[in-house]
């Protein structure tokens, strides 16, 4: 019978001896936490929003020589292996404290956060004695969104050496399936939250236009401030907000003047520096009134301490709690995209009354990749909006310079900082959409300094041939001319080659923007035109869009055919209440570049159930006339009576005979 375990240093050796027992030497292969290496140390410090007043320590034991660092966690009593409720895994002080997974991934959210890691292996292990103890293992991606259990390691053998390690690694970390469904529940998360700030902003009488704009200007001003590198200011807090009423010390004053200390730090040009102080000077510091301490709303009484706070301050915890500590230091920028761009649909209301209807996050990464752009591309969006479409592309081109040249490389951070400053061009015209723009930017490390302000139109045309777009994304507003035709018609003549891509109301291709589709097609072919859902921007508009995608700089060759696809079934159901999976939207939205690229000739193994290409795909001519743009025209159906049919027709015929009979012998 073992001896019964009575201390955590127990546990220690437990974990020693089996490391011992995979000739893992310490000091060589794995150390304790007195022998940490300063990088380690310093990522543990994570970052402004992961800072507590409790000092949690360090882990009991790390490995820092396989591909991402391992880190243990060890507690006595097997009962104080995890401490989990209704929602997953506590992170609560007692929980960090008390539980080794709680503790264990505590360390190592905070190393993502700091981004000096962006994975972190972690185990954790307890028990009563040597016969009774069992460990856990998690695979932590994200500094907020819950890691992935893996249950299938129950020993420590999988870190025996490098090639066991890395068979390990290439089993556990997440797929494209696990990325999406966490888009997915993100998503979910954050529309509650998003509803119940909307709902919170009602209560205190901050008007729709103020809402965006208050949520931005709050979140810049929870940023640390760094000039060139060098930190100068942290980001405020939940405690700085002390409700002082003198007019320089009162709540919005301090949140204003650190978003202007933030923006001047960063060295924002003069014009759009003006604008963007101009906005949130007007929404945030003019109103003193919402400074006032009054009684807590319902959706903030659990997060504040005291019983009355300013309007401003309870804003502001409800941002610091729930929106920025998913967004700021966050490792995987598309997951920030999905998350930022949910809370701005809420907070916009349903878009009408700023005349503003966003693309859907994955709408945007979908037409991103079928423009396939990489690190190399110039990329110009005209009518950018919260910047949805750069954030897509940029994503892609941070993703594809890390993969050609190496994490932290020399050539892909020269490389990513040309991405963020040199290739991508935003211009909005309407300054609330263009401080959230530059916002939206900002928080996903910048990429916002050739965001212009003004109308698309009128820019000066140096700023065009100076930037040299070879890929044009674009969702214009549903109320222009022509639908938007006139915004890519305009973009693409300002390419001299490259590739196109728009989601447009589909009228423009039937009908509805003639003049500028035949000037479109005089230097530019239209390669596809996709039929999307219905409901793609519910709820917001319900109405009938399509992708048009052209490659610049060559005229239309009516000889040659154009490819029509069938995308109205994307698994998806949008309503009000937010998005539902109901026919593998994930597998439909890989599938689309496959179907986009091959048509009927795609591979698409084991997803070939989901489509029935014959009927989705038709490569097809068009004409000059500019509309014959969409899929329902070119779609062949087909009348020719089936045996059945002729059955009921018979049927039909005879019965009227006998009707006819019975009426004639009364």
């Amino acid at each position: 019978m073992s001896v019964k375990w009575n201390l955590e240093s127990d546990v220690n050796d437990w974990v020693k001896d089996q490391l011992k027992a995979l000739n893992l030497t310490k000091h060589v292969d794995w150390n304790e936490e007195s022998s940490m290496s300063d990088y380690l140390k310093e990522s543990l410090k994570g970052s402004a929003k992961t800072k507590r007043k409790t000092n949690f320590g360090k882990p009991d034991f790390h490995i820092e020589k396989y591909k991402v660092p391992v880190i243990f966690e060890d507690k006595v009593k097997l009962n104080k292996l995890i401490s989990k409720n209704k929602d997953g895994i506590k992170m609560d002080d007692a929980s960090i404290s008390n539980f080794a997974v709680n503790g264990g991934i505590y360390y190592a959210q905070n190393m993502i956060s700091s981004e000096m890691y962006h994975e972190v292996v972690m185990v954790g292990v307890a028990g009563d004695s040597e016969d009774n103890v069992e460990i856990d293992v998690y695979f932590v991606f994200s500094d907020q969104i819950e890691p992935k259990h893996l249950t299938g390691y129950k020993t420590l053998d999988f870190l025996q050496s490098k090639d066991s390690f890395d068979e390990f690694y290439n089993n556990v970390t997440v797929t494209e399936e696990e990325k999406h469904q966490i888009l997915i529940d993100t998503k979910e998360q954050l529309a509650k939250h998003a509803k119940n700030l909307n709902k919170l902003m009602n209560n205190n009488a901050i008007n729709v236009e103020q809402r965006v704009v208050y949520v931005s200007g709050m979140l810049l001003s929870m940023q640390d401030i760094y000039k060139s590198d060098k930190f100068l200011q942290r980001g405020l807090v939940p405690d700085d907000l002390i409700g002082a009423q003198t007019d320089s010390k009162r709540d919005g004053s301090q949140v204003y003047e650190q978003i202007e200390e933030f923006l001047r730090a960063r060295e924002i040009p003069n014009d759009k520096l003006k604008i963007m102080l101009g906005q949130f000077k007007n929404v945030i510091q003019l109103d003193d009134g919402r400074d006032e301490l009054i009684e807590l709303d319902k959706n903030v009484a659990k997060l504040i301490i005291e019983s009355k706070a300013s309007i401003t301050k309870q804003i502001f915890v409800y941002i610091f709690e729930n929106v920025f500590k998913s967004i700021d230091g966050t490792s995987s920028l598309d997951i920030m995209g999905e998350m930022y761009s949910e809370f701005l649909k809420y907070a916009l209301g349903d878009g009408k009354e700023i005349g503003i209807v966003l693309t859907p996050p994955y709408i945007t990464k979908m037409m991103a990749e079928i423009l396939d752009v990489n690190k190399d591309s110039r990329v110009m969006d005209l009518a950018t909006g919260s910047a949805g479409f750069l954030i897509a592309s940029m994503e892609r081109m941070i993703n594809d310079a890390n993969n050609s040249f190496g994490k932290k490389t020399e050539k892909s951070k020269k490389k990513i900082e040309d991405v963020k400053h040199n290739q991508l061009l935003g211009v909005e015209l309407d300054s609330k959409m263009y401080t959230l723009a530059a916002t939206n930017m900002i928080l996903r490390g910048d990429g916002s300094a050739n965001i212009q302000k003004g109308s698309s139109f009128d820019r000066p045309e140096s700023l065009y041939t100076d930037f040299n777009a070879n890929r044009l994304l674009l969702n214009p507003p549903f109320s222009y001319r022509e639908n938007g035709m006139p915004f890519i018609s305009y973009g693409l003549d300002h390419m001299e080659k490259g590739y196109a891509a728009i989601i447009i109301q589909d009228s423009a291709g039937s009908g509805r923007a003639i003049e500028t589709n035949k000037h479109i097609l005089k230097n530019n072919t239209l390669v596809a035109s996709i039929k999307m859902p219905t409901d793609t921007f519910m709820p917001s508009a319900g109405v009938q869009t399509s992708i048009y995608v052209f490659e610049a700089g060559k005229p239309h060759d009516y000889d040659n055919t154009v490819r029509f696809i069938d995308f109205r079934n994307d698994g998806y159901k949008r309503a009000k209440r937010g998005i539902t999976e109901i026919d593998h939207p994930l597998e439909r939205y890989q599938d689309i570049i496959k179907i986009y690229k091959a048509g009927k000739n795609a591979k698409l193994n084991e997803h070939s159930y989901l489509w029935n290409l014959e009927n989705i795909v038709i490569d097809d001519q068009i004409t000059n006339n500019g509309d014959d743009w969409n899929f329902e025209q070119h779609q062949i159906i087909d009348t020719t009576p089936t045996e059945e049919d002729f059955m009921k027709t018979v049927g039909d015929y005879l019965s009227w005979e006998v009707s006819q009979l019975l009426k004639a012998g009364e």
